[in-house]
């Protein structure tokens, strides 16, 4: 047994599936099963049950605990020495919310990788309460997501404000409508018109379905979608209204697409902070200090 196996065990639970375990580690789903097989030998007894999710025995979970805390203070000491000596090289993991990843973190890493090439960023994309999860227990080294202020045993650090904003296909509305304002507080006149909702276990869909309640009407829904690129296309198309953060639609939308849409601002409540998150340890990897800072200096930048 070696760190490597217990890399190879810890991506397999996280993944619960070899093949996807495998396109994570770049080898054979061969090389990957012969690995789990060994240390199953080694330790007369089976970890895994090969099932469609893969699940993990009561020894695979032992196992699964001893191999995280292992493996964890493994790469503590490497990253300690990576800053000790300035060689820096590893795999720096990153828990961003699926929408909030296409908007902000091409940029971002492109600024990283010009400073720190030899750092392999790896993205784990999820709902906001999963990656607090995978950031307490140790999946992710730093999160991007909507974080309080402040969290018992976390580093909370501000990102940026971003806000949900309502994008009508102008082709849908009524000249009233087209001319009225753009800012609004109430969505009764928009009862007649269909719509195209994201997940309600998202900032954007959960904040759509709740000013719409507020207004007091059942939504006429054609499409729902946890793709917010899909509801933008949707939108563009004229199939419904959609509710969308404001960086991923100027991030998305062209030029030309943004002007078949009236963008409507529903109030204060619609703005929300995106904050960095990381656990306290008594010895902090300068690269997840490394790149909030570039990602801050990367985002003043842009305005």
């Amino acid at each position: 047994m070696n760190f490597l196996t217990m890399e190879y065990f810890l991506t397999v639970a996280a993944k619960r599936n070899i093949t996807k375990a495998a396109e994570e580690l770049h080898i054979t789903q061969q090389t990957l099963s012969a690995h789990i097989a060994a240390v199953e030998k080694e330790l007369a007894c089976q970890l895994i049950v090969r099932s469609n999710p893969l699940q993990l025995t009561y020894a695979g979970e032992v196992f699964l605990q001893h191999a995280s805390s292992i493996y964890g203070n493994y790469q503590a000491m490497w990253n300690e020495f990576n800053d000790l000596t300035n060689n820096q090289r590893g795999k720096l993991l990153i828990g961003v919310n699926f929408t909030r990843s296409h908007a902000i973190m091409p940029d971002n890493i492109a600024a990283f990788q010009a400073v720190y090439p030899h750092i392999e960023v790896r993205l784990l994309e999820g709902t906001n309460e999963s990656l607090h999860k995978s950031l307490v227990s140790k999946d992710i080294d730093l999160a991007i997501a909507r974080f309080p202020e402040s969290l018992p045993g976390m580093e909370i650090r501000d990102f940026y404000q971003d806000e949900v904003i309502m994008l009508a296909p102008k082709r849908l509305l009524s000249e009233e409508l087209l001319r009225g304002d753009a800012s609004i507080r109430d969505l009764q006149p928009f009862r007649a018109y269909p719509f195209v909702l994201g997940s309600p276990f998202d900032i954007t869909g959960q904040f759509g379905r709740d000013v719409i309640h507020s207004a007091g009407f059942q939504p006429i829904v054609k499409a729902q979608s946890s793709n917010m690129e899909t509801l933008l296309a949707l939108c563009v198309k004229g199939v419904g209204i959609c509710f969308c953060s404001e960086s991923l639609a100027r991030a998305v939308l062209t030029r030309d697409q943004l002007s078949q849409i009236k963008v409507y601002h529903l109030g204060k409540d619609a703005f929300h902070h995106i904050r960095f998150g990381y656990r306290k340890e008594s010895y902090q990897w300068k690269m997840i200090s490394e790149f909030i800072r570039i990602a801050l200096e990367a985002k003043r930048g842009r305005g």
